[in-house]
């Protein structure tokens, strides 16, 4: 073999485990929301049990994997004998629904903000830095306190504050690309053969910073479902009965001594779902990055 074919054999060896593990991430990633969502969507119809049901007589039974296990309550029941399987199935309708809402909220708003800003610049791109920074300077988690606490907490109350507080990284992003894609030929092109602003901005700036903002909304998906549960395991995020992961978290601490799982289980939960989005949005990072370099 030539000296100059075995660095290159070497190299070879050297990329091939990442990108393995690039695509095995990003495929385990996907599994995990994909099937996040299936059980989101599906959730009225593959409960084995009425997740609101109580049933004081069978509370803290144990799940499949300890004594006791009675064979109908998979995952046990909580401290009122509800169905924990249940519960989790529907807490993930709710984690999946906040998740999405924030996202799109949030998402027209910065991308909103940040191709217009970008694109336009000199004055208009002031007004979008000077909201960024006013968005920057604010802290999230004692805003969505304070208007929860002010306004009572409901679901469709926390999905529209998260959204209307985490646009801005969707703005920073879309901002800086949009510089980056108006200085290119195709975009000169389009301005030189007649095309609106409008136009411009639609069919040849927001499609070729769409990868950019993927990798974001994953990101954005991630934290607005992680806030969800910390407002509610304190108490002013999902209302009761609705079966939050971070409101079961909550429900389950005074048992956690005695009935560890309680607690275990709607925390593994949360861990694997925004683990997997994470890993999902990695992938999606390393591939369209990759894609789009030249």
């Amino acid at each position: 073999m030539s000296a100059v074919a075995e660095p290159a054999r070497l190299a070879h060896r050297r990329r091939l485990p990442g990108g393995i593990g690039r695509w095995v991430g990003t495929g385990l990633g996907g599994v995990i929301v994909g099937a996040a969502v299936l059980v989101a969507l599906l959730a009225p119809w593959i409960v084995p049990h009425d997740p609101f049901a109580q049933d004081l007589p069978k509370r803290l039974l144990p799940p499949f994997w300890m004594d006791g296990y009675d064979g109908i309550h998979v995952f046990g029941t909580d401290q009122l004998g509800r169905d924990y399987l249940s519960r989790l199935i529907y807490g993930a309708r709710i984690s999946m629904l906040i998740g999405v809402s924030t996202v799109v909220t949030s998402g027209l708003i910065g991308i909103t903000l940040g191709v217009v800003g970008g694109y336009a610049g000199g004055r208009v791109d002031d007004a979008v830095l000077f909201a960024i920074t006013t968005r920057l300077s604010i802290p999230v988690v004692l805003v969505a306190l304070a208007v929860v606490g002010l306004f009572g907490s409901s679901l469709s109350l926390l999905a529209l504050t998260l959204g209307l507080l985490l646009w801005d990284r969707f703005a920073v992003v879309a901002r800086s690309t949009t510089m980056q894609v108006r200085q290119l030929d195709y975009v000169a092109a389009a301005w030189c053969a007649g095309c609106s602003r409008v136009h411009i901005l639609l069919r040849e700036v927001l499609p070729n910073i769409a990868s950019h903002l993927a990798v974001v909304a994953t990101l954005e998906m991630a934290l607005a479902i992680l806030l969800e549960a910390a407002l509610s395991f304190l108490g002013l995020g999902v209302p009761p009965p609705l079966p939050s992961w971070g409101l079961m978290i909550a429900e389950a601490k005074g048992y956690m001594f005695f009935t560890p799982w309680v607690i275990m289980i709607p925390g593994v939960a949360l861990f694997v779902l925004v683990f997997g989005i994470n890993l999902l949005g990695d992938g999606l990072r390393d591939l369209l990055g990759a894609r789009a370099d030249p």
